[in-house]
Formats: C-alpha cells, sequence, structure tokens
C-alpha cells in the first residue's frame, strides 16, 4: 500500500509496500534483485533504514530520503497483578492507541488496535468516546508488536486485532497486516494464532471470506434481539442480528474456521433467560462458540456487569441448549487492561 509517513508525510511508508509496490517505488534506482530482497526483509523484521548495515550507506541515505518506516513507541505502560501489561502506544502524528500483553502458558498474546478512535459508537465502550480520527497504517499495526516485543523481551505468538477501533473499517489495511504479519519474512505469527473482532459490517465480513485467510473471526454480537442490539450497537440498523449471523455461518463454511461470538453480559438488559433462549435457538447447530464477558465498566456508560448468579444461569441456559460457550477469565482487571478466554 502506498501511503504517506504519519507525521511524516513527505515520505512513503515502505514498511506498508507490497513486494511488487516496493519494487516499482525502487525502480528508478535500478538495484539489483537481491539489493531490493535485503530492504524488504530487513524491513519486514522490523529494523529502520538506517540500521540496515547490510546495505550501503549512499543507498541507506538515499532510501531515508524517500521513505521512513512509521514510529510506534510505548508511551507509558501499566503492570497488573498477573503479568499483564497494557501500553499506551505513541504513534508519529501524535496520536496515541492501547494494547494489551497478556502471557499465557502456550504463548505470549497482543491486543493491538487497528483505529485511532473509532465511529461505531457502541455504547457500552470507551474506544469510541470521540469517534474516528484515522486508520492505522499496516506498519503501525505492526509497529505495535515490534514495540511490545522491545519492551518485555519477550516473542508475540499471537495476535487479537480487539483493541481501539474496527478493523473492518479499516479493511484494506487490516488484510494486508494479517497477510504480512503471517509472512516468515516478519513476524511469522501463524493466521491460526490471529482473532479479527468485528461489530458486525456485513459486506466486509463476505469480503474477507473471499481472502480465504486463515485467522478466527469473532463476533461482537451482545444482543440475541434486534430492539436490545440497536440500543447498545447502531451498527444493527444497517445489518440485524439474523443476516449478520446467516453472514458468519457462511464464512465459517467458506474457511472451515469455527466463528467465535463475544457477548458482553449487561445487567437486567441481555442476561436475561429469554436472551439465553434466543441465543440457543440462533446457534445451536451451527459450528459457533460464544464467550461470555464480564463487563468492563466505564464512567460515560450507564450499564452494570450481570452478578454472579445471572451469568452462571445463563452460561447453564447455553450448555443446556448445545451450545459452545466460555466464561472468558478476567486479566488485568485491575488496569482496566483485557479480558482473555
Amino acid at each position: 500500500m502506498l501511503l504517506p509517513v504519519p507525521g511524516d508525510p513527505q515520505k512513503l511508508d515502505i514498511l506498508s509496500m507490497t513486494g511488487p509496490e516496493l519494487e516499482a517505488a525502487l525502480a528508478e534506482l535500478k538495484l539489483p534483485k537481491f539489493r531490493i530482497s535485503q530492504i524488504r526483509q530487513g524491513i519486514l523484521s522490523g529494523r529502520d533504514i538506517p540500521d540496515l548495515t547490510n546495505l550501503p550507506l549512499t543507498l541507506r541515505d538515499e532510501l531515508s530520503r524517500r521513505f521512513a518506516v512509521p514510529k510506534v513507541t510505548v508511551a507509558s505502560k501499566q503492570v497488573s497483578s498477573d503479568g499483564t501489561e497494557k501500553y499506551l502506544f505513541a504513534l508519529g502524528d501524535g496520536s496515541f492507541v492501547e494494547g494489551v500483553f497478556m502471557r499465557y502458558n502456550h504463548g505470549n498474546t497482543l491486543c493491538i488496535s487497528t483505529q485511532v478512535g473509532c465511529r461505531m459508537g457502541c455504547a457500552f465502550c470507551a474506544s469510541g468516546l470521540d469517534g474516528l480520527l484515522r486508520g492505522l497504517n499496516p506498519s503501525e499495526m505492526l509497529g505495535e508488536i515490534a514495540a511490545a516485543q522491545k519492551e518485555t523481551g519477550q516473542r508475540v505468538d499471537g495476535v487479537v486485532m480487539m483493541g481501539t477501533g474496527e478493523p473492518l473499517d479499516n479493511y484494506e489495511a487490516s488484510v494486508h497486516f494479517i497477510r504480512t504479519v503471517s509472512s516468515p519474512e516478519s513476524f511469522n505469527i501463524g493466521q491460526r494464532h490471529i482473532s479479527l473482532s468485528t461489530s458486525g459490517l456485513v459486506p466486509k465480513i463476505k469480503m474477507l471470506e473471499k481472502e480465504q485467510l486463515g485467522i478466527t473471526l469473532s463476533v461482537s454480537l451482545h444482543a440475541p434481539f434486534d430492539d436490545i442490539r440497536t440500543k447498545i450497537m447502531p451498527v444493527n440498523k444497517s445489518w440485524q442480528v439474523q443476516e449478520l449471523i446467516d453472514t458468519a455461518t457462511a464464512y465459517q463454511k467458506a474457511t472451515g474456521r469455527r466463528v467465535s461470538y463475544e457477548y458482553a453480559m449487561i445487567a437486567g438488559l441481555n442476561d436475561t433467560p429469554a436472551c439465553a433462549r434466543e441465543l440457543v435457538r440462533l446457534l445451536r447447530g451451527k459450528d459457533a462458540h460464544v464467550n461470555l464477558i464480564r463487563l468492563n465498566e466505564i464512567a460515560e456508560s450507564p450499564f452494570h456487569p450481570s452478578t454472579p448468579t445471572d451469568l452462571a444461569a445463563f452460561t447453564e441456559a447455553l450448555e443446556k441448549g448445545r451450545v459452545n460457550v466460555t466464561l472468558r477469565r478476567r486479566l488485568g482487571k485491575d488496569i482496566d487492561g483485557a479480558w482473555a478466554s
């Protein structure tokens, strides 16, 4: 993708380019193919242009005049008692996004942001309070991983695209990021270890289906009835629950990848027996998995988390209805960090 560098628009974002795009951009330099390969491999490995010491200094200077790798650094971090780390990433144009580094026995997962702000307007989410400012370049998403690895000294083994922003509202950049981050030349994170969360942009899910990626699609459902979902998720005015689930089911059948449904439990709103019965009706017999989430309270929202009793009853109703369900355990609760299955 030929994109300007955020904060330095006179230069092109070299890390967001595809191989053919980089070759075209470098054509007038008449470089041998091995040099182009060195540049691409070096940039994809997370190094900046001046650090490509296998290139002649004159070439590095010329590349630095034309291109740049967008800066992503850890501006601040909070560390939870369970070891989870929450980062405030600083971007080159002065913007900030958040990320969460979670440690598991099977490896480390990073929750990344895909946009600065969000236009979806979900009533229980703080990310969209100021609306959408811009989408992240693919390179900035990669930069979140590089910055987290530098901060922790540990490898990121899995990625959850569930931070600030709606990944499918930044479609081309998100898909390009997935293809790049899973490349052996880059971070070599298997696509089966990448999860993309969407609020339900039906046309974009249909586009994603045709990409034939190996990722997990995670649908933020949060209500089985249209009136409730529309109240908390304005996107439901455009694509209602049945159409969303039909589209996600078609995605599952086409890709062979099980779909995950996120469901934040909100007291007195979507945690009723009627909601549980409707969720069973919608999902039974489909290769789907429901992640029940204890709601994170935010000051700007009137909603509160369900009681432990209602959580248990809702979980039991789904299990009896033969719907795969997990009540996600909390990671980083004391730093408003993340939920982890």
